[in-house]
């Protein structure tokens, strides 16, 4: 790693959106720095399905996908919690990839395009000062010119910025606990299946190396109504879809214990927060049962770089830089 801790770019949080976002700040010519909390390879609870929209740019990344032989899903499976069913083609379309494989393919290419990837460390304090950030990290400071936040559906930084929706009252939005495995079971490779229960849903789909990605979404109040035991969970909700029972009854599944996150909130973020850009899950999150999180983090990357390499370039002012973002965020992505 270079020495100078001054960098054009700083991205706080190591997913899609902050690794495509250095990428792409790297391929224009930026210093970049990227700050991720845990260490490459990791799990993370996600659905881990791309829409095809999204292939074409992956490998303007770097990422070959053309060779990787993944599983193309083509079809849409939906059941209701009493195991009544649809099917229906997806026009578009998707294909599955695990966070750990995508992930860290990504900050492989990264490092190779000279960015600075600091893992296992978590930034605690960040300071906008007129024209620069502050950004305190371990036991160092870093500045940069422009600071990016990519960190995901929850953060010590959300509660140290005073964003909105950590302190609002829970709600139908607020207080959701996601919950995935890595599963090996006889499925349909080509179909992509979302399983209705009682305050969730379920989906699963084939990822690389013949497995099954099995995640699923509820509230906190329906796991602690079960005694905070997720095997509780599953099977005196989850098993009620009989379709569900199956999978989880029949199905080898790959991990000692489930990958899980809490307190998942589904409410209006910003997408600036003292002058921090905010990208991905941290700016917006997309709706259960829509299945494209993965896109739309990629996306809102593709969106910020376009404006933050016009800043740096002197192009546009910072406010302009903050304001073009946040109306091009969203045209994109939000709905009347």
């Amino acid at each position: 790693m270079q020495n100078d801790t001054q960098y054009d770019i700083v991205v706080i949080g190591g997913g899609l959106a902050g690794l495509a976002l250095a990428i792409q700040g790297a391929q224009k010519g930026f210093s970049v720095a990227l700050f991720e909390k845990e260490q490459y390879p990791f799990h993370k609870v996600c659905g881990e399905y791309i829409s095809l929209e999204s292939w074409n740019f992956i490998e303007s990344l770097g990422l070959p996908l053309s060779s990787m032989q993944l599983p193309v899903i083509k079809k849409l499976k939906i059941t209701a919690p009493n195991g009544k069913q649809l099917t229906h083609n997806l026009p578009l379309g998707g294909f599955g990839i695990s966070r750990y494989l995508i992930d860290n393919e990504l900050q492989k290419i990264a490092r190779a395009l000279t960015v600075d990837i600091y893992e296992n460390c978590k930034v605690e304090q960040v300071n906008f000062l007129k024209d620069h950030f502050i950004i305190q990290a371990g036991k160092q400071n870093f500045t940069s010119k422009v600071c990016c936040g990519s960190f995901g559906k929850k953060s010590n930084l959300d509660i140290k910025l005073k964003r909105s929706f950590v302190n609002n009252k829970p709600g139908k939005l607020d207080n959701f606990v996601g919950i995935k495995y890595h599963v090996s079971t006889d499925m349909d490779a080509g179909t992509i299946a979302l399983h209705n229960f009682k305050n969730g849903y379920c989906g699963i789909s084939k990822i690389e190396n013949n497995r099954y990605c099995l995640c699923y979404l509820t509230t906190a109040q329906s796991l602690k109504d079960n005694n905070n035991s997720i095997k509780n969970l599953e099977q005196n909700i989850l098993y009620k879809n009989p379709h569900l029972k199956k999978i989880f009854t029949e199905s080898h599944f790959l991990f000692e214990k489930p990958v899980t996150i809490s307190q998942i909130s589904f409410s209006k973020k910003s997408h600036v927060e003292d002058n921090i850009l905010l990208l991905g899950d941290a700016a917006g999150m997309i709706t259960p049962l829509c299945g494209n999180g993965m896109s739309m983090a990629l996306h809102s990357s593709k969106i910020a770089i376009n404006f933050i390499g016009q800043f740096l370039l002197n192009k546009i002012s910072r406010n302009e830089m903050e304001k073009s973002y946040q109306k091009q965020w969203n045209t994109q992505f939000a709905k009347d």
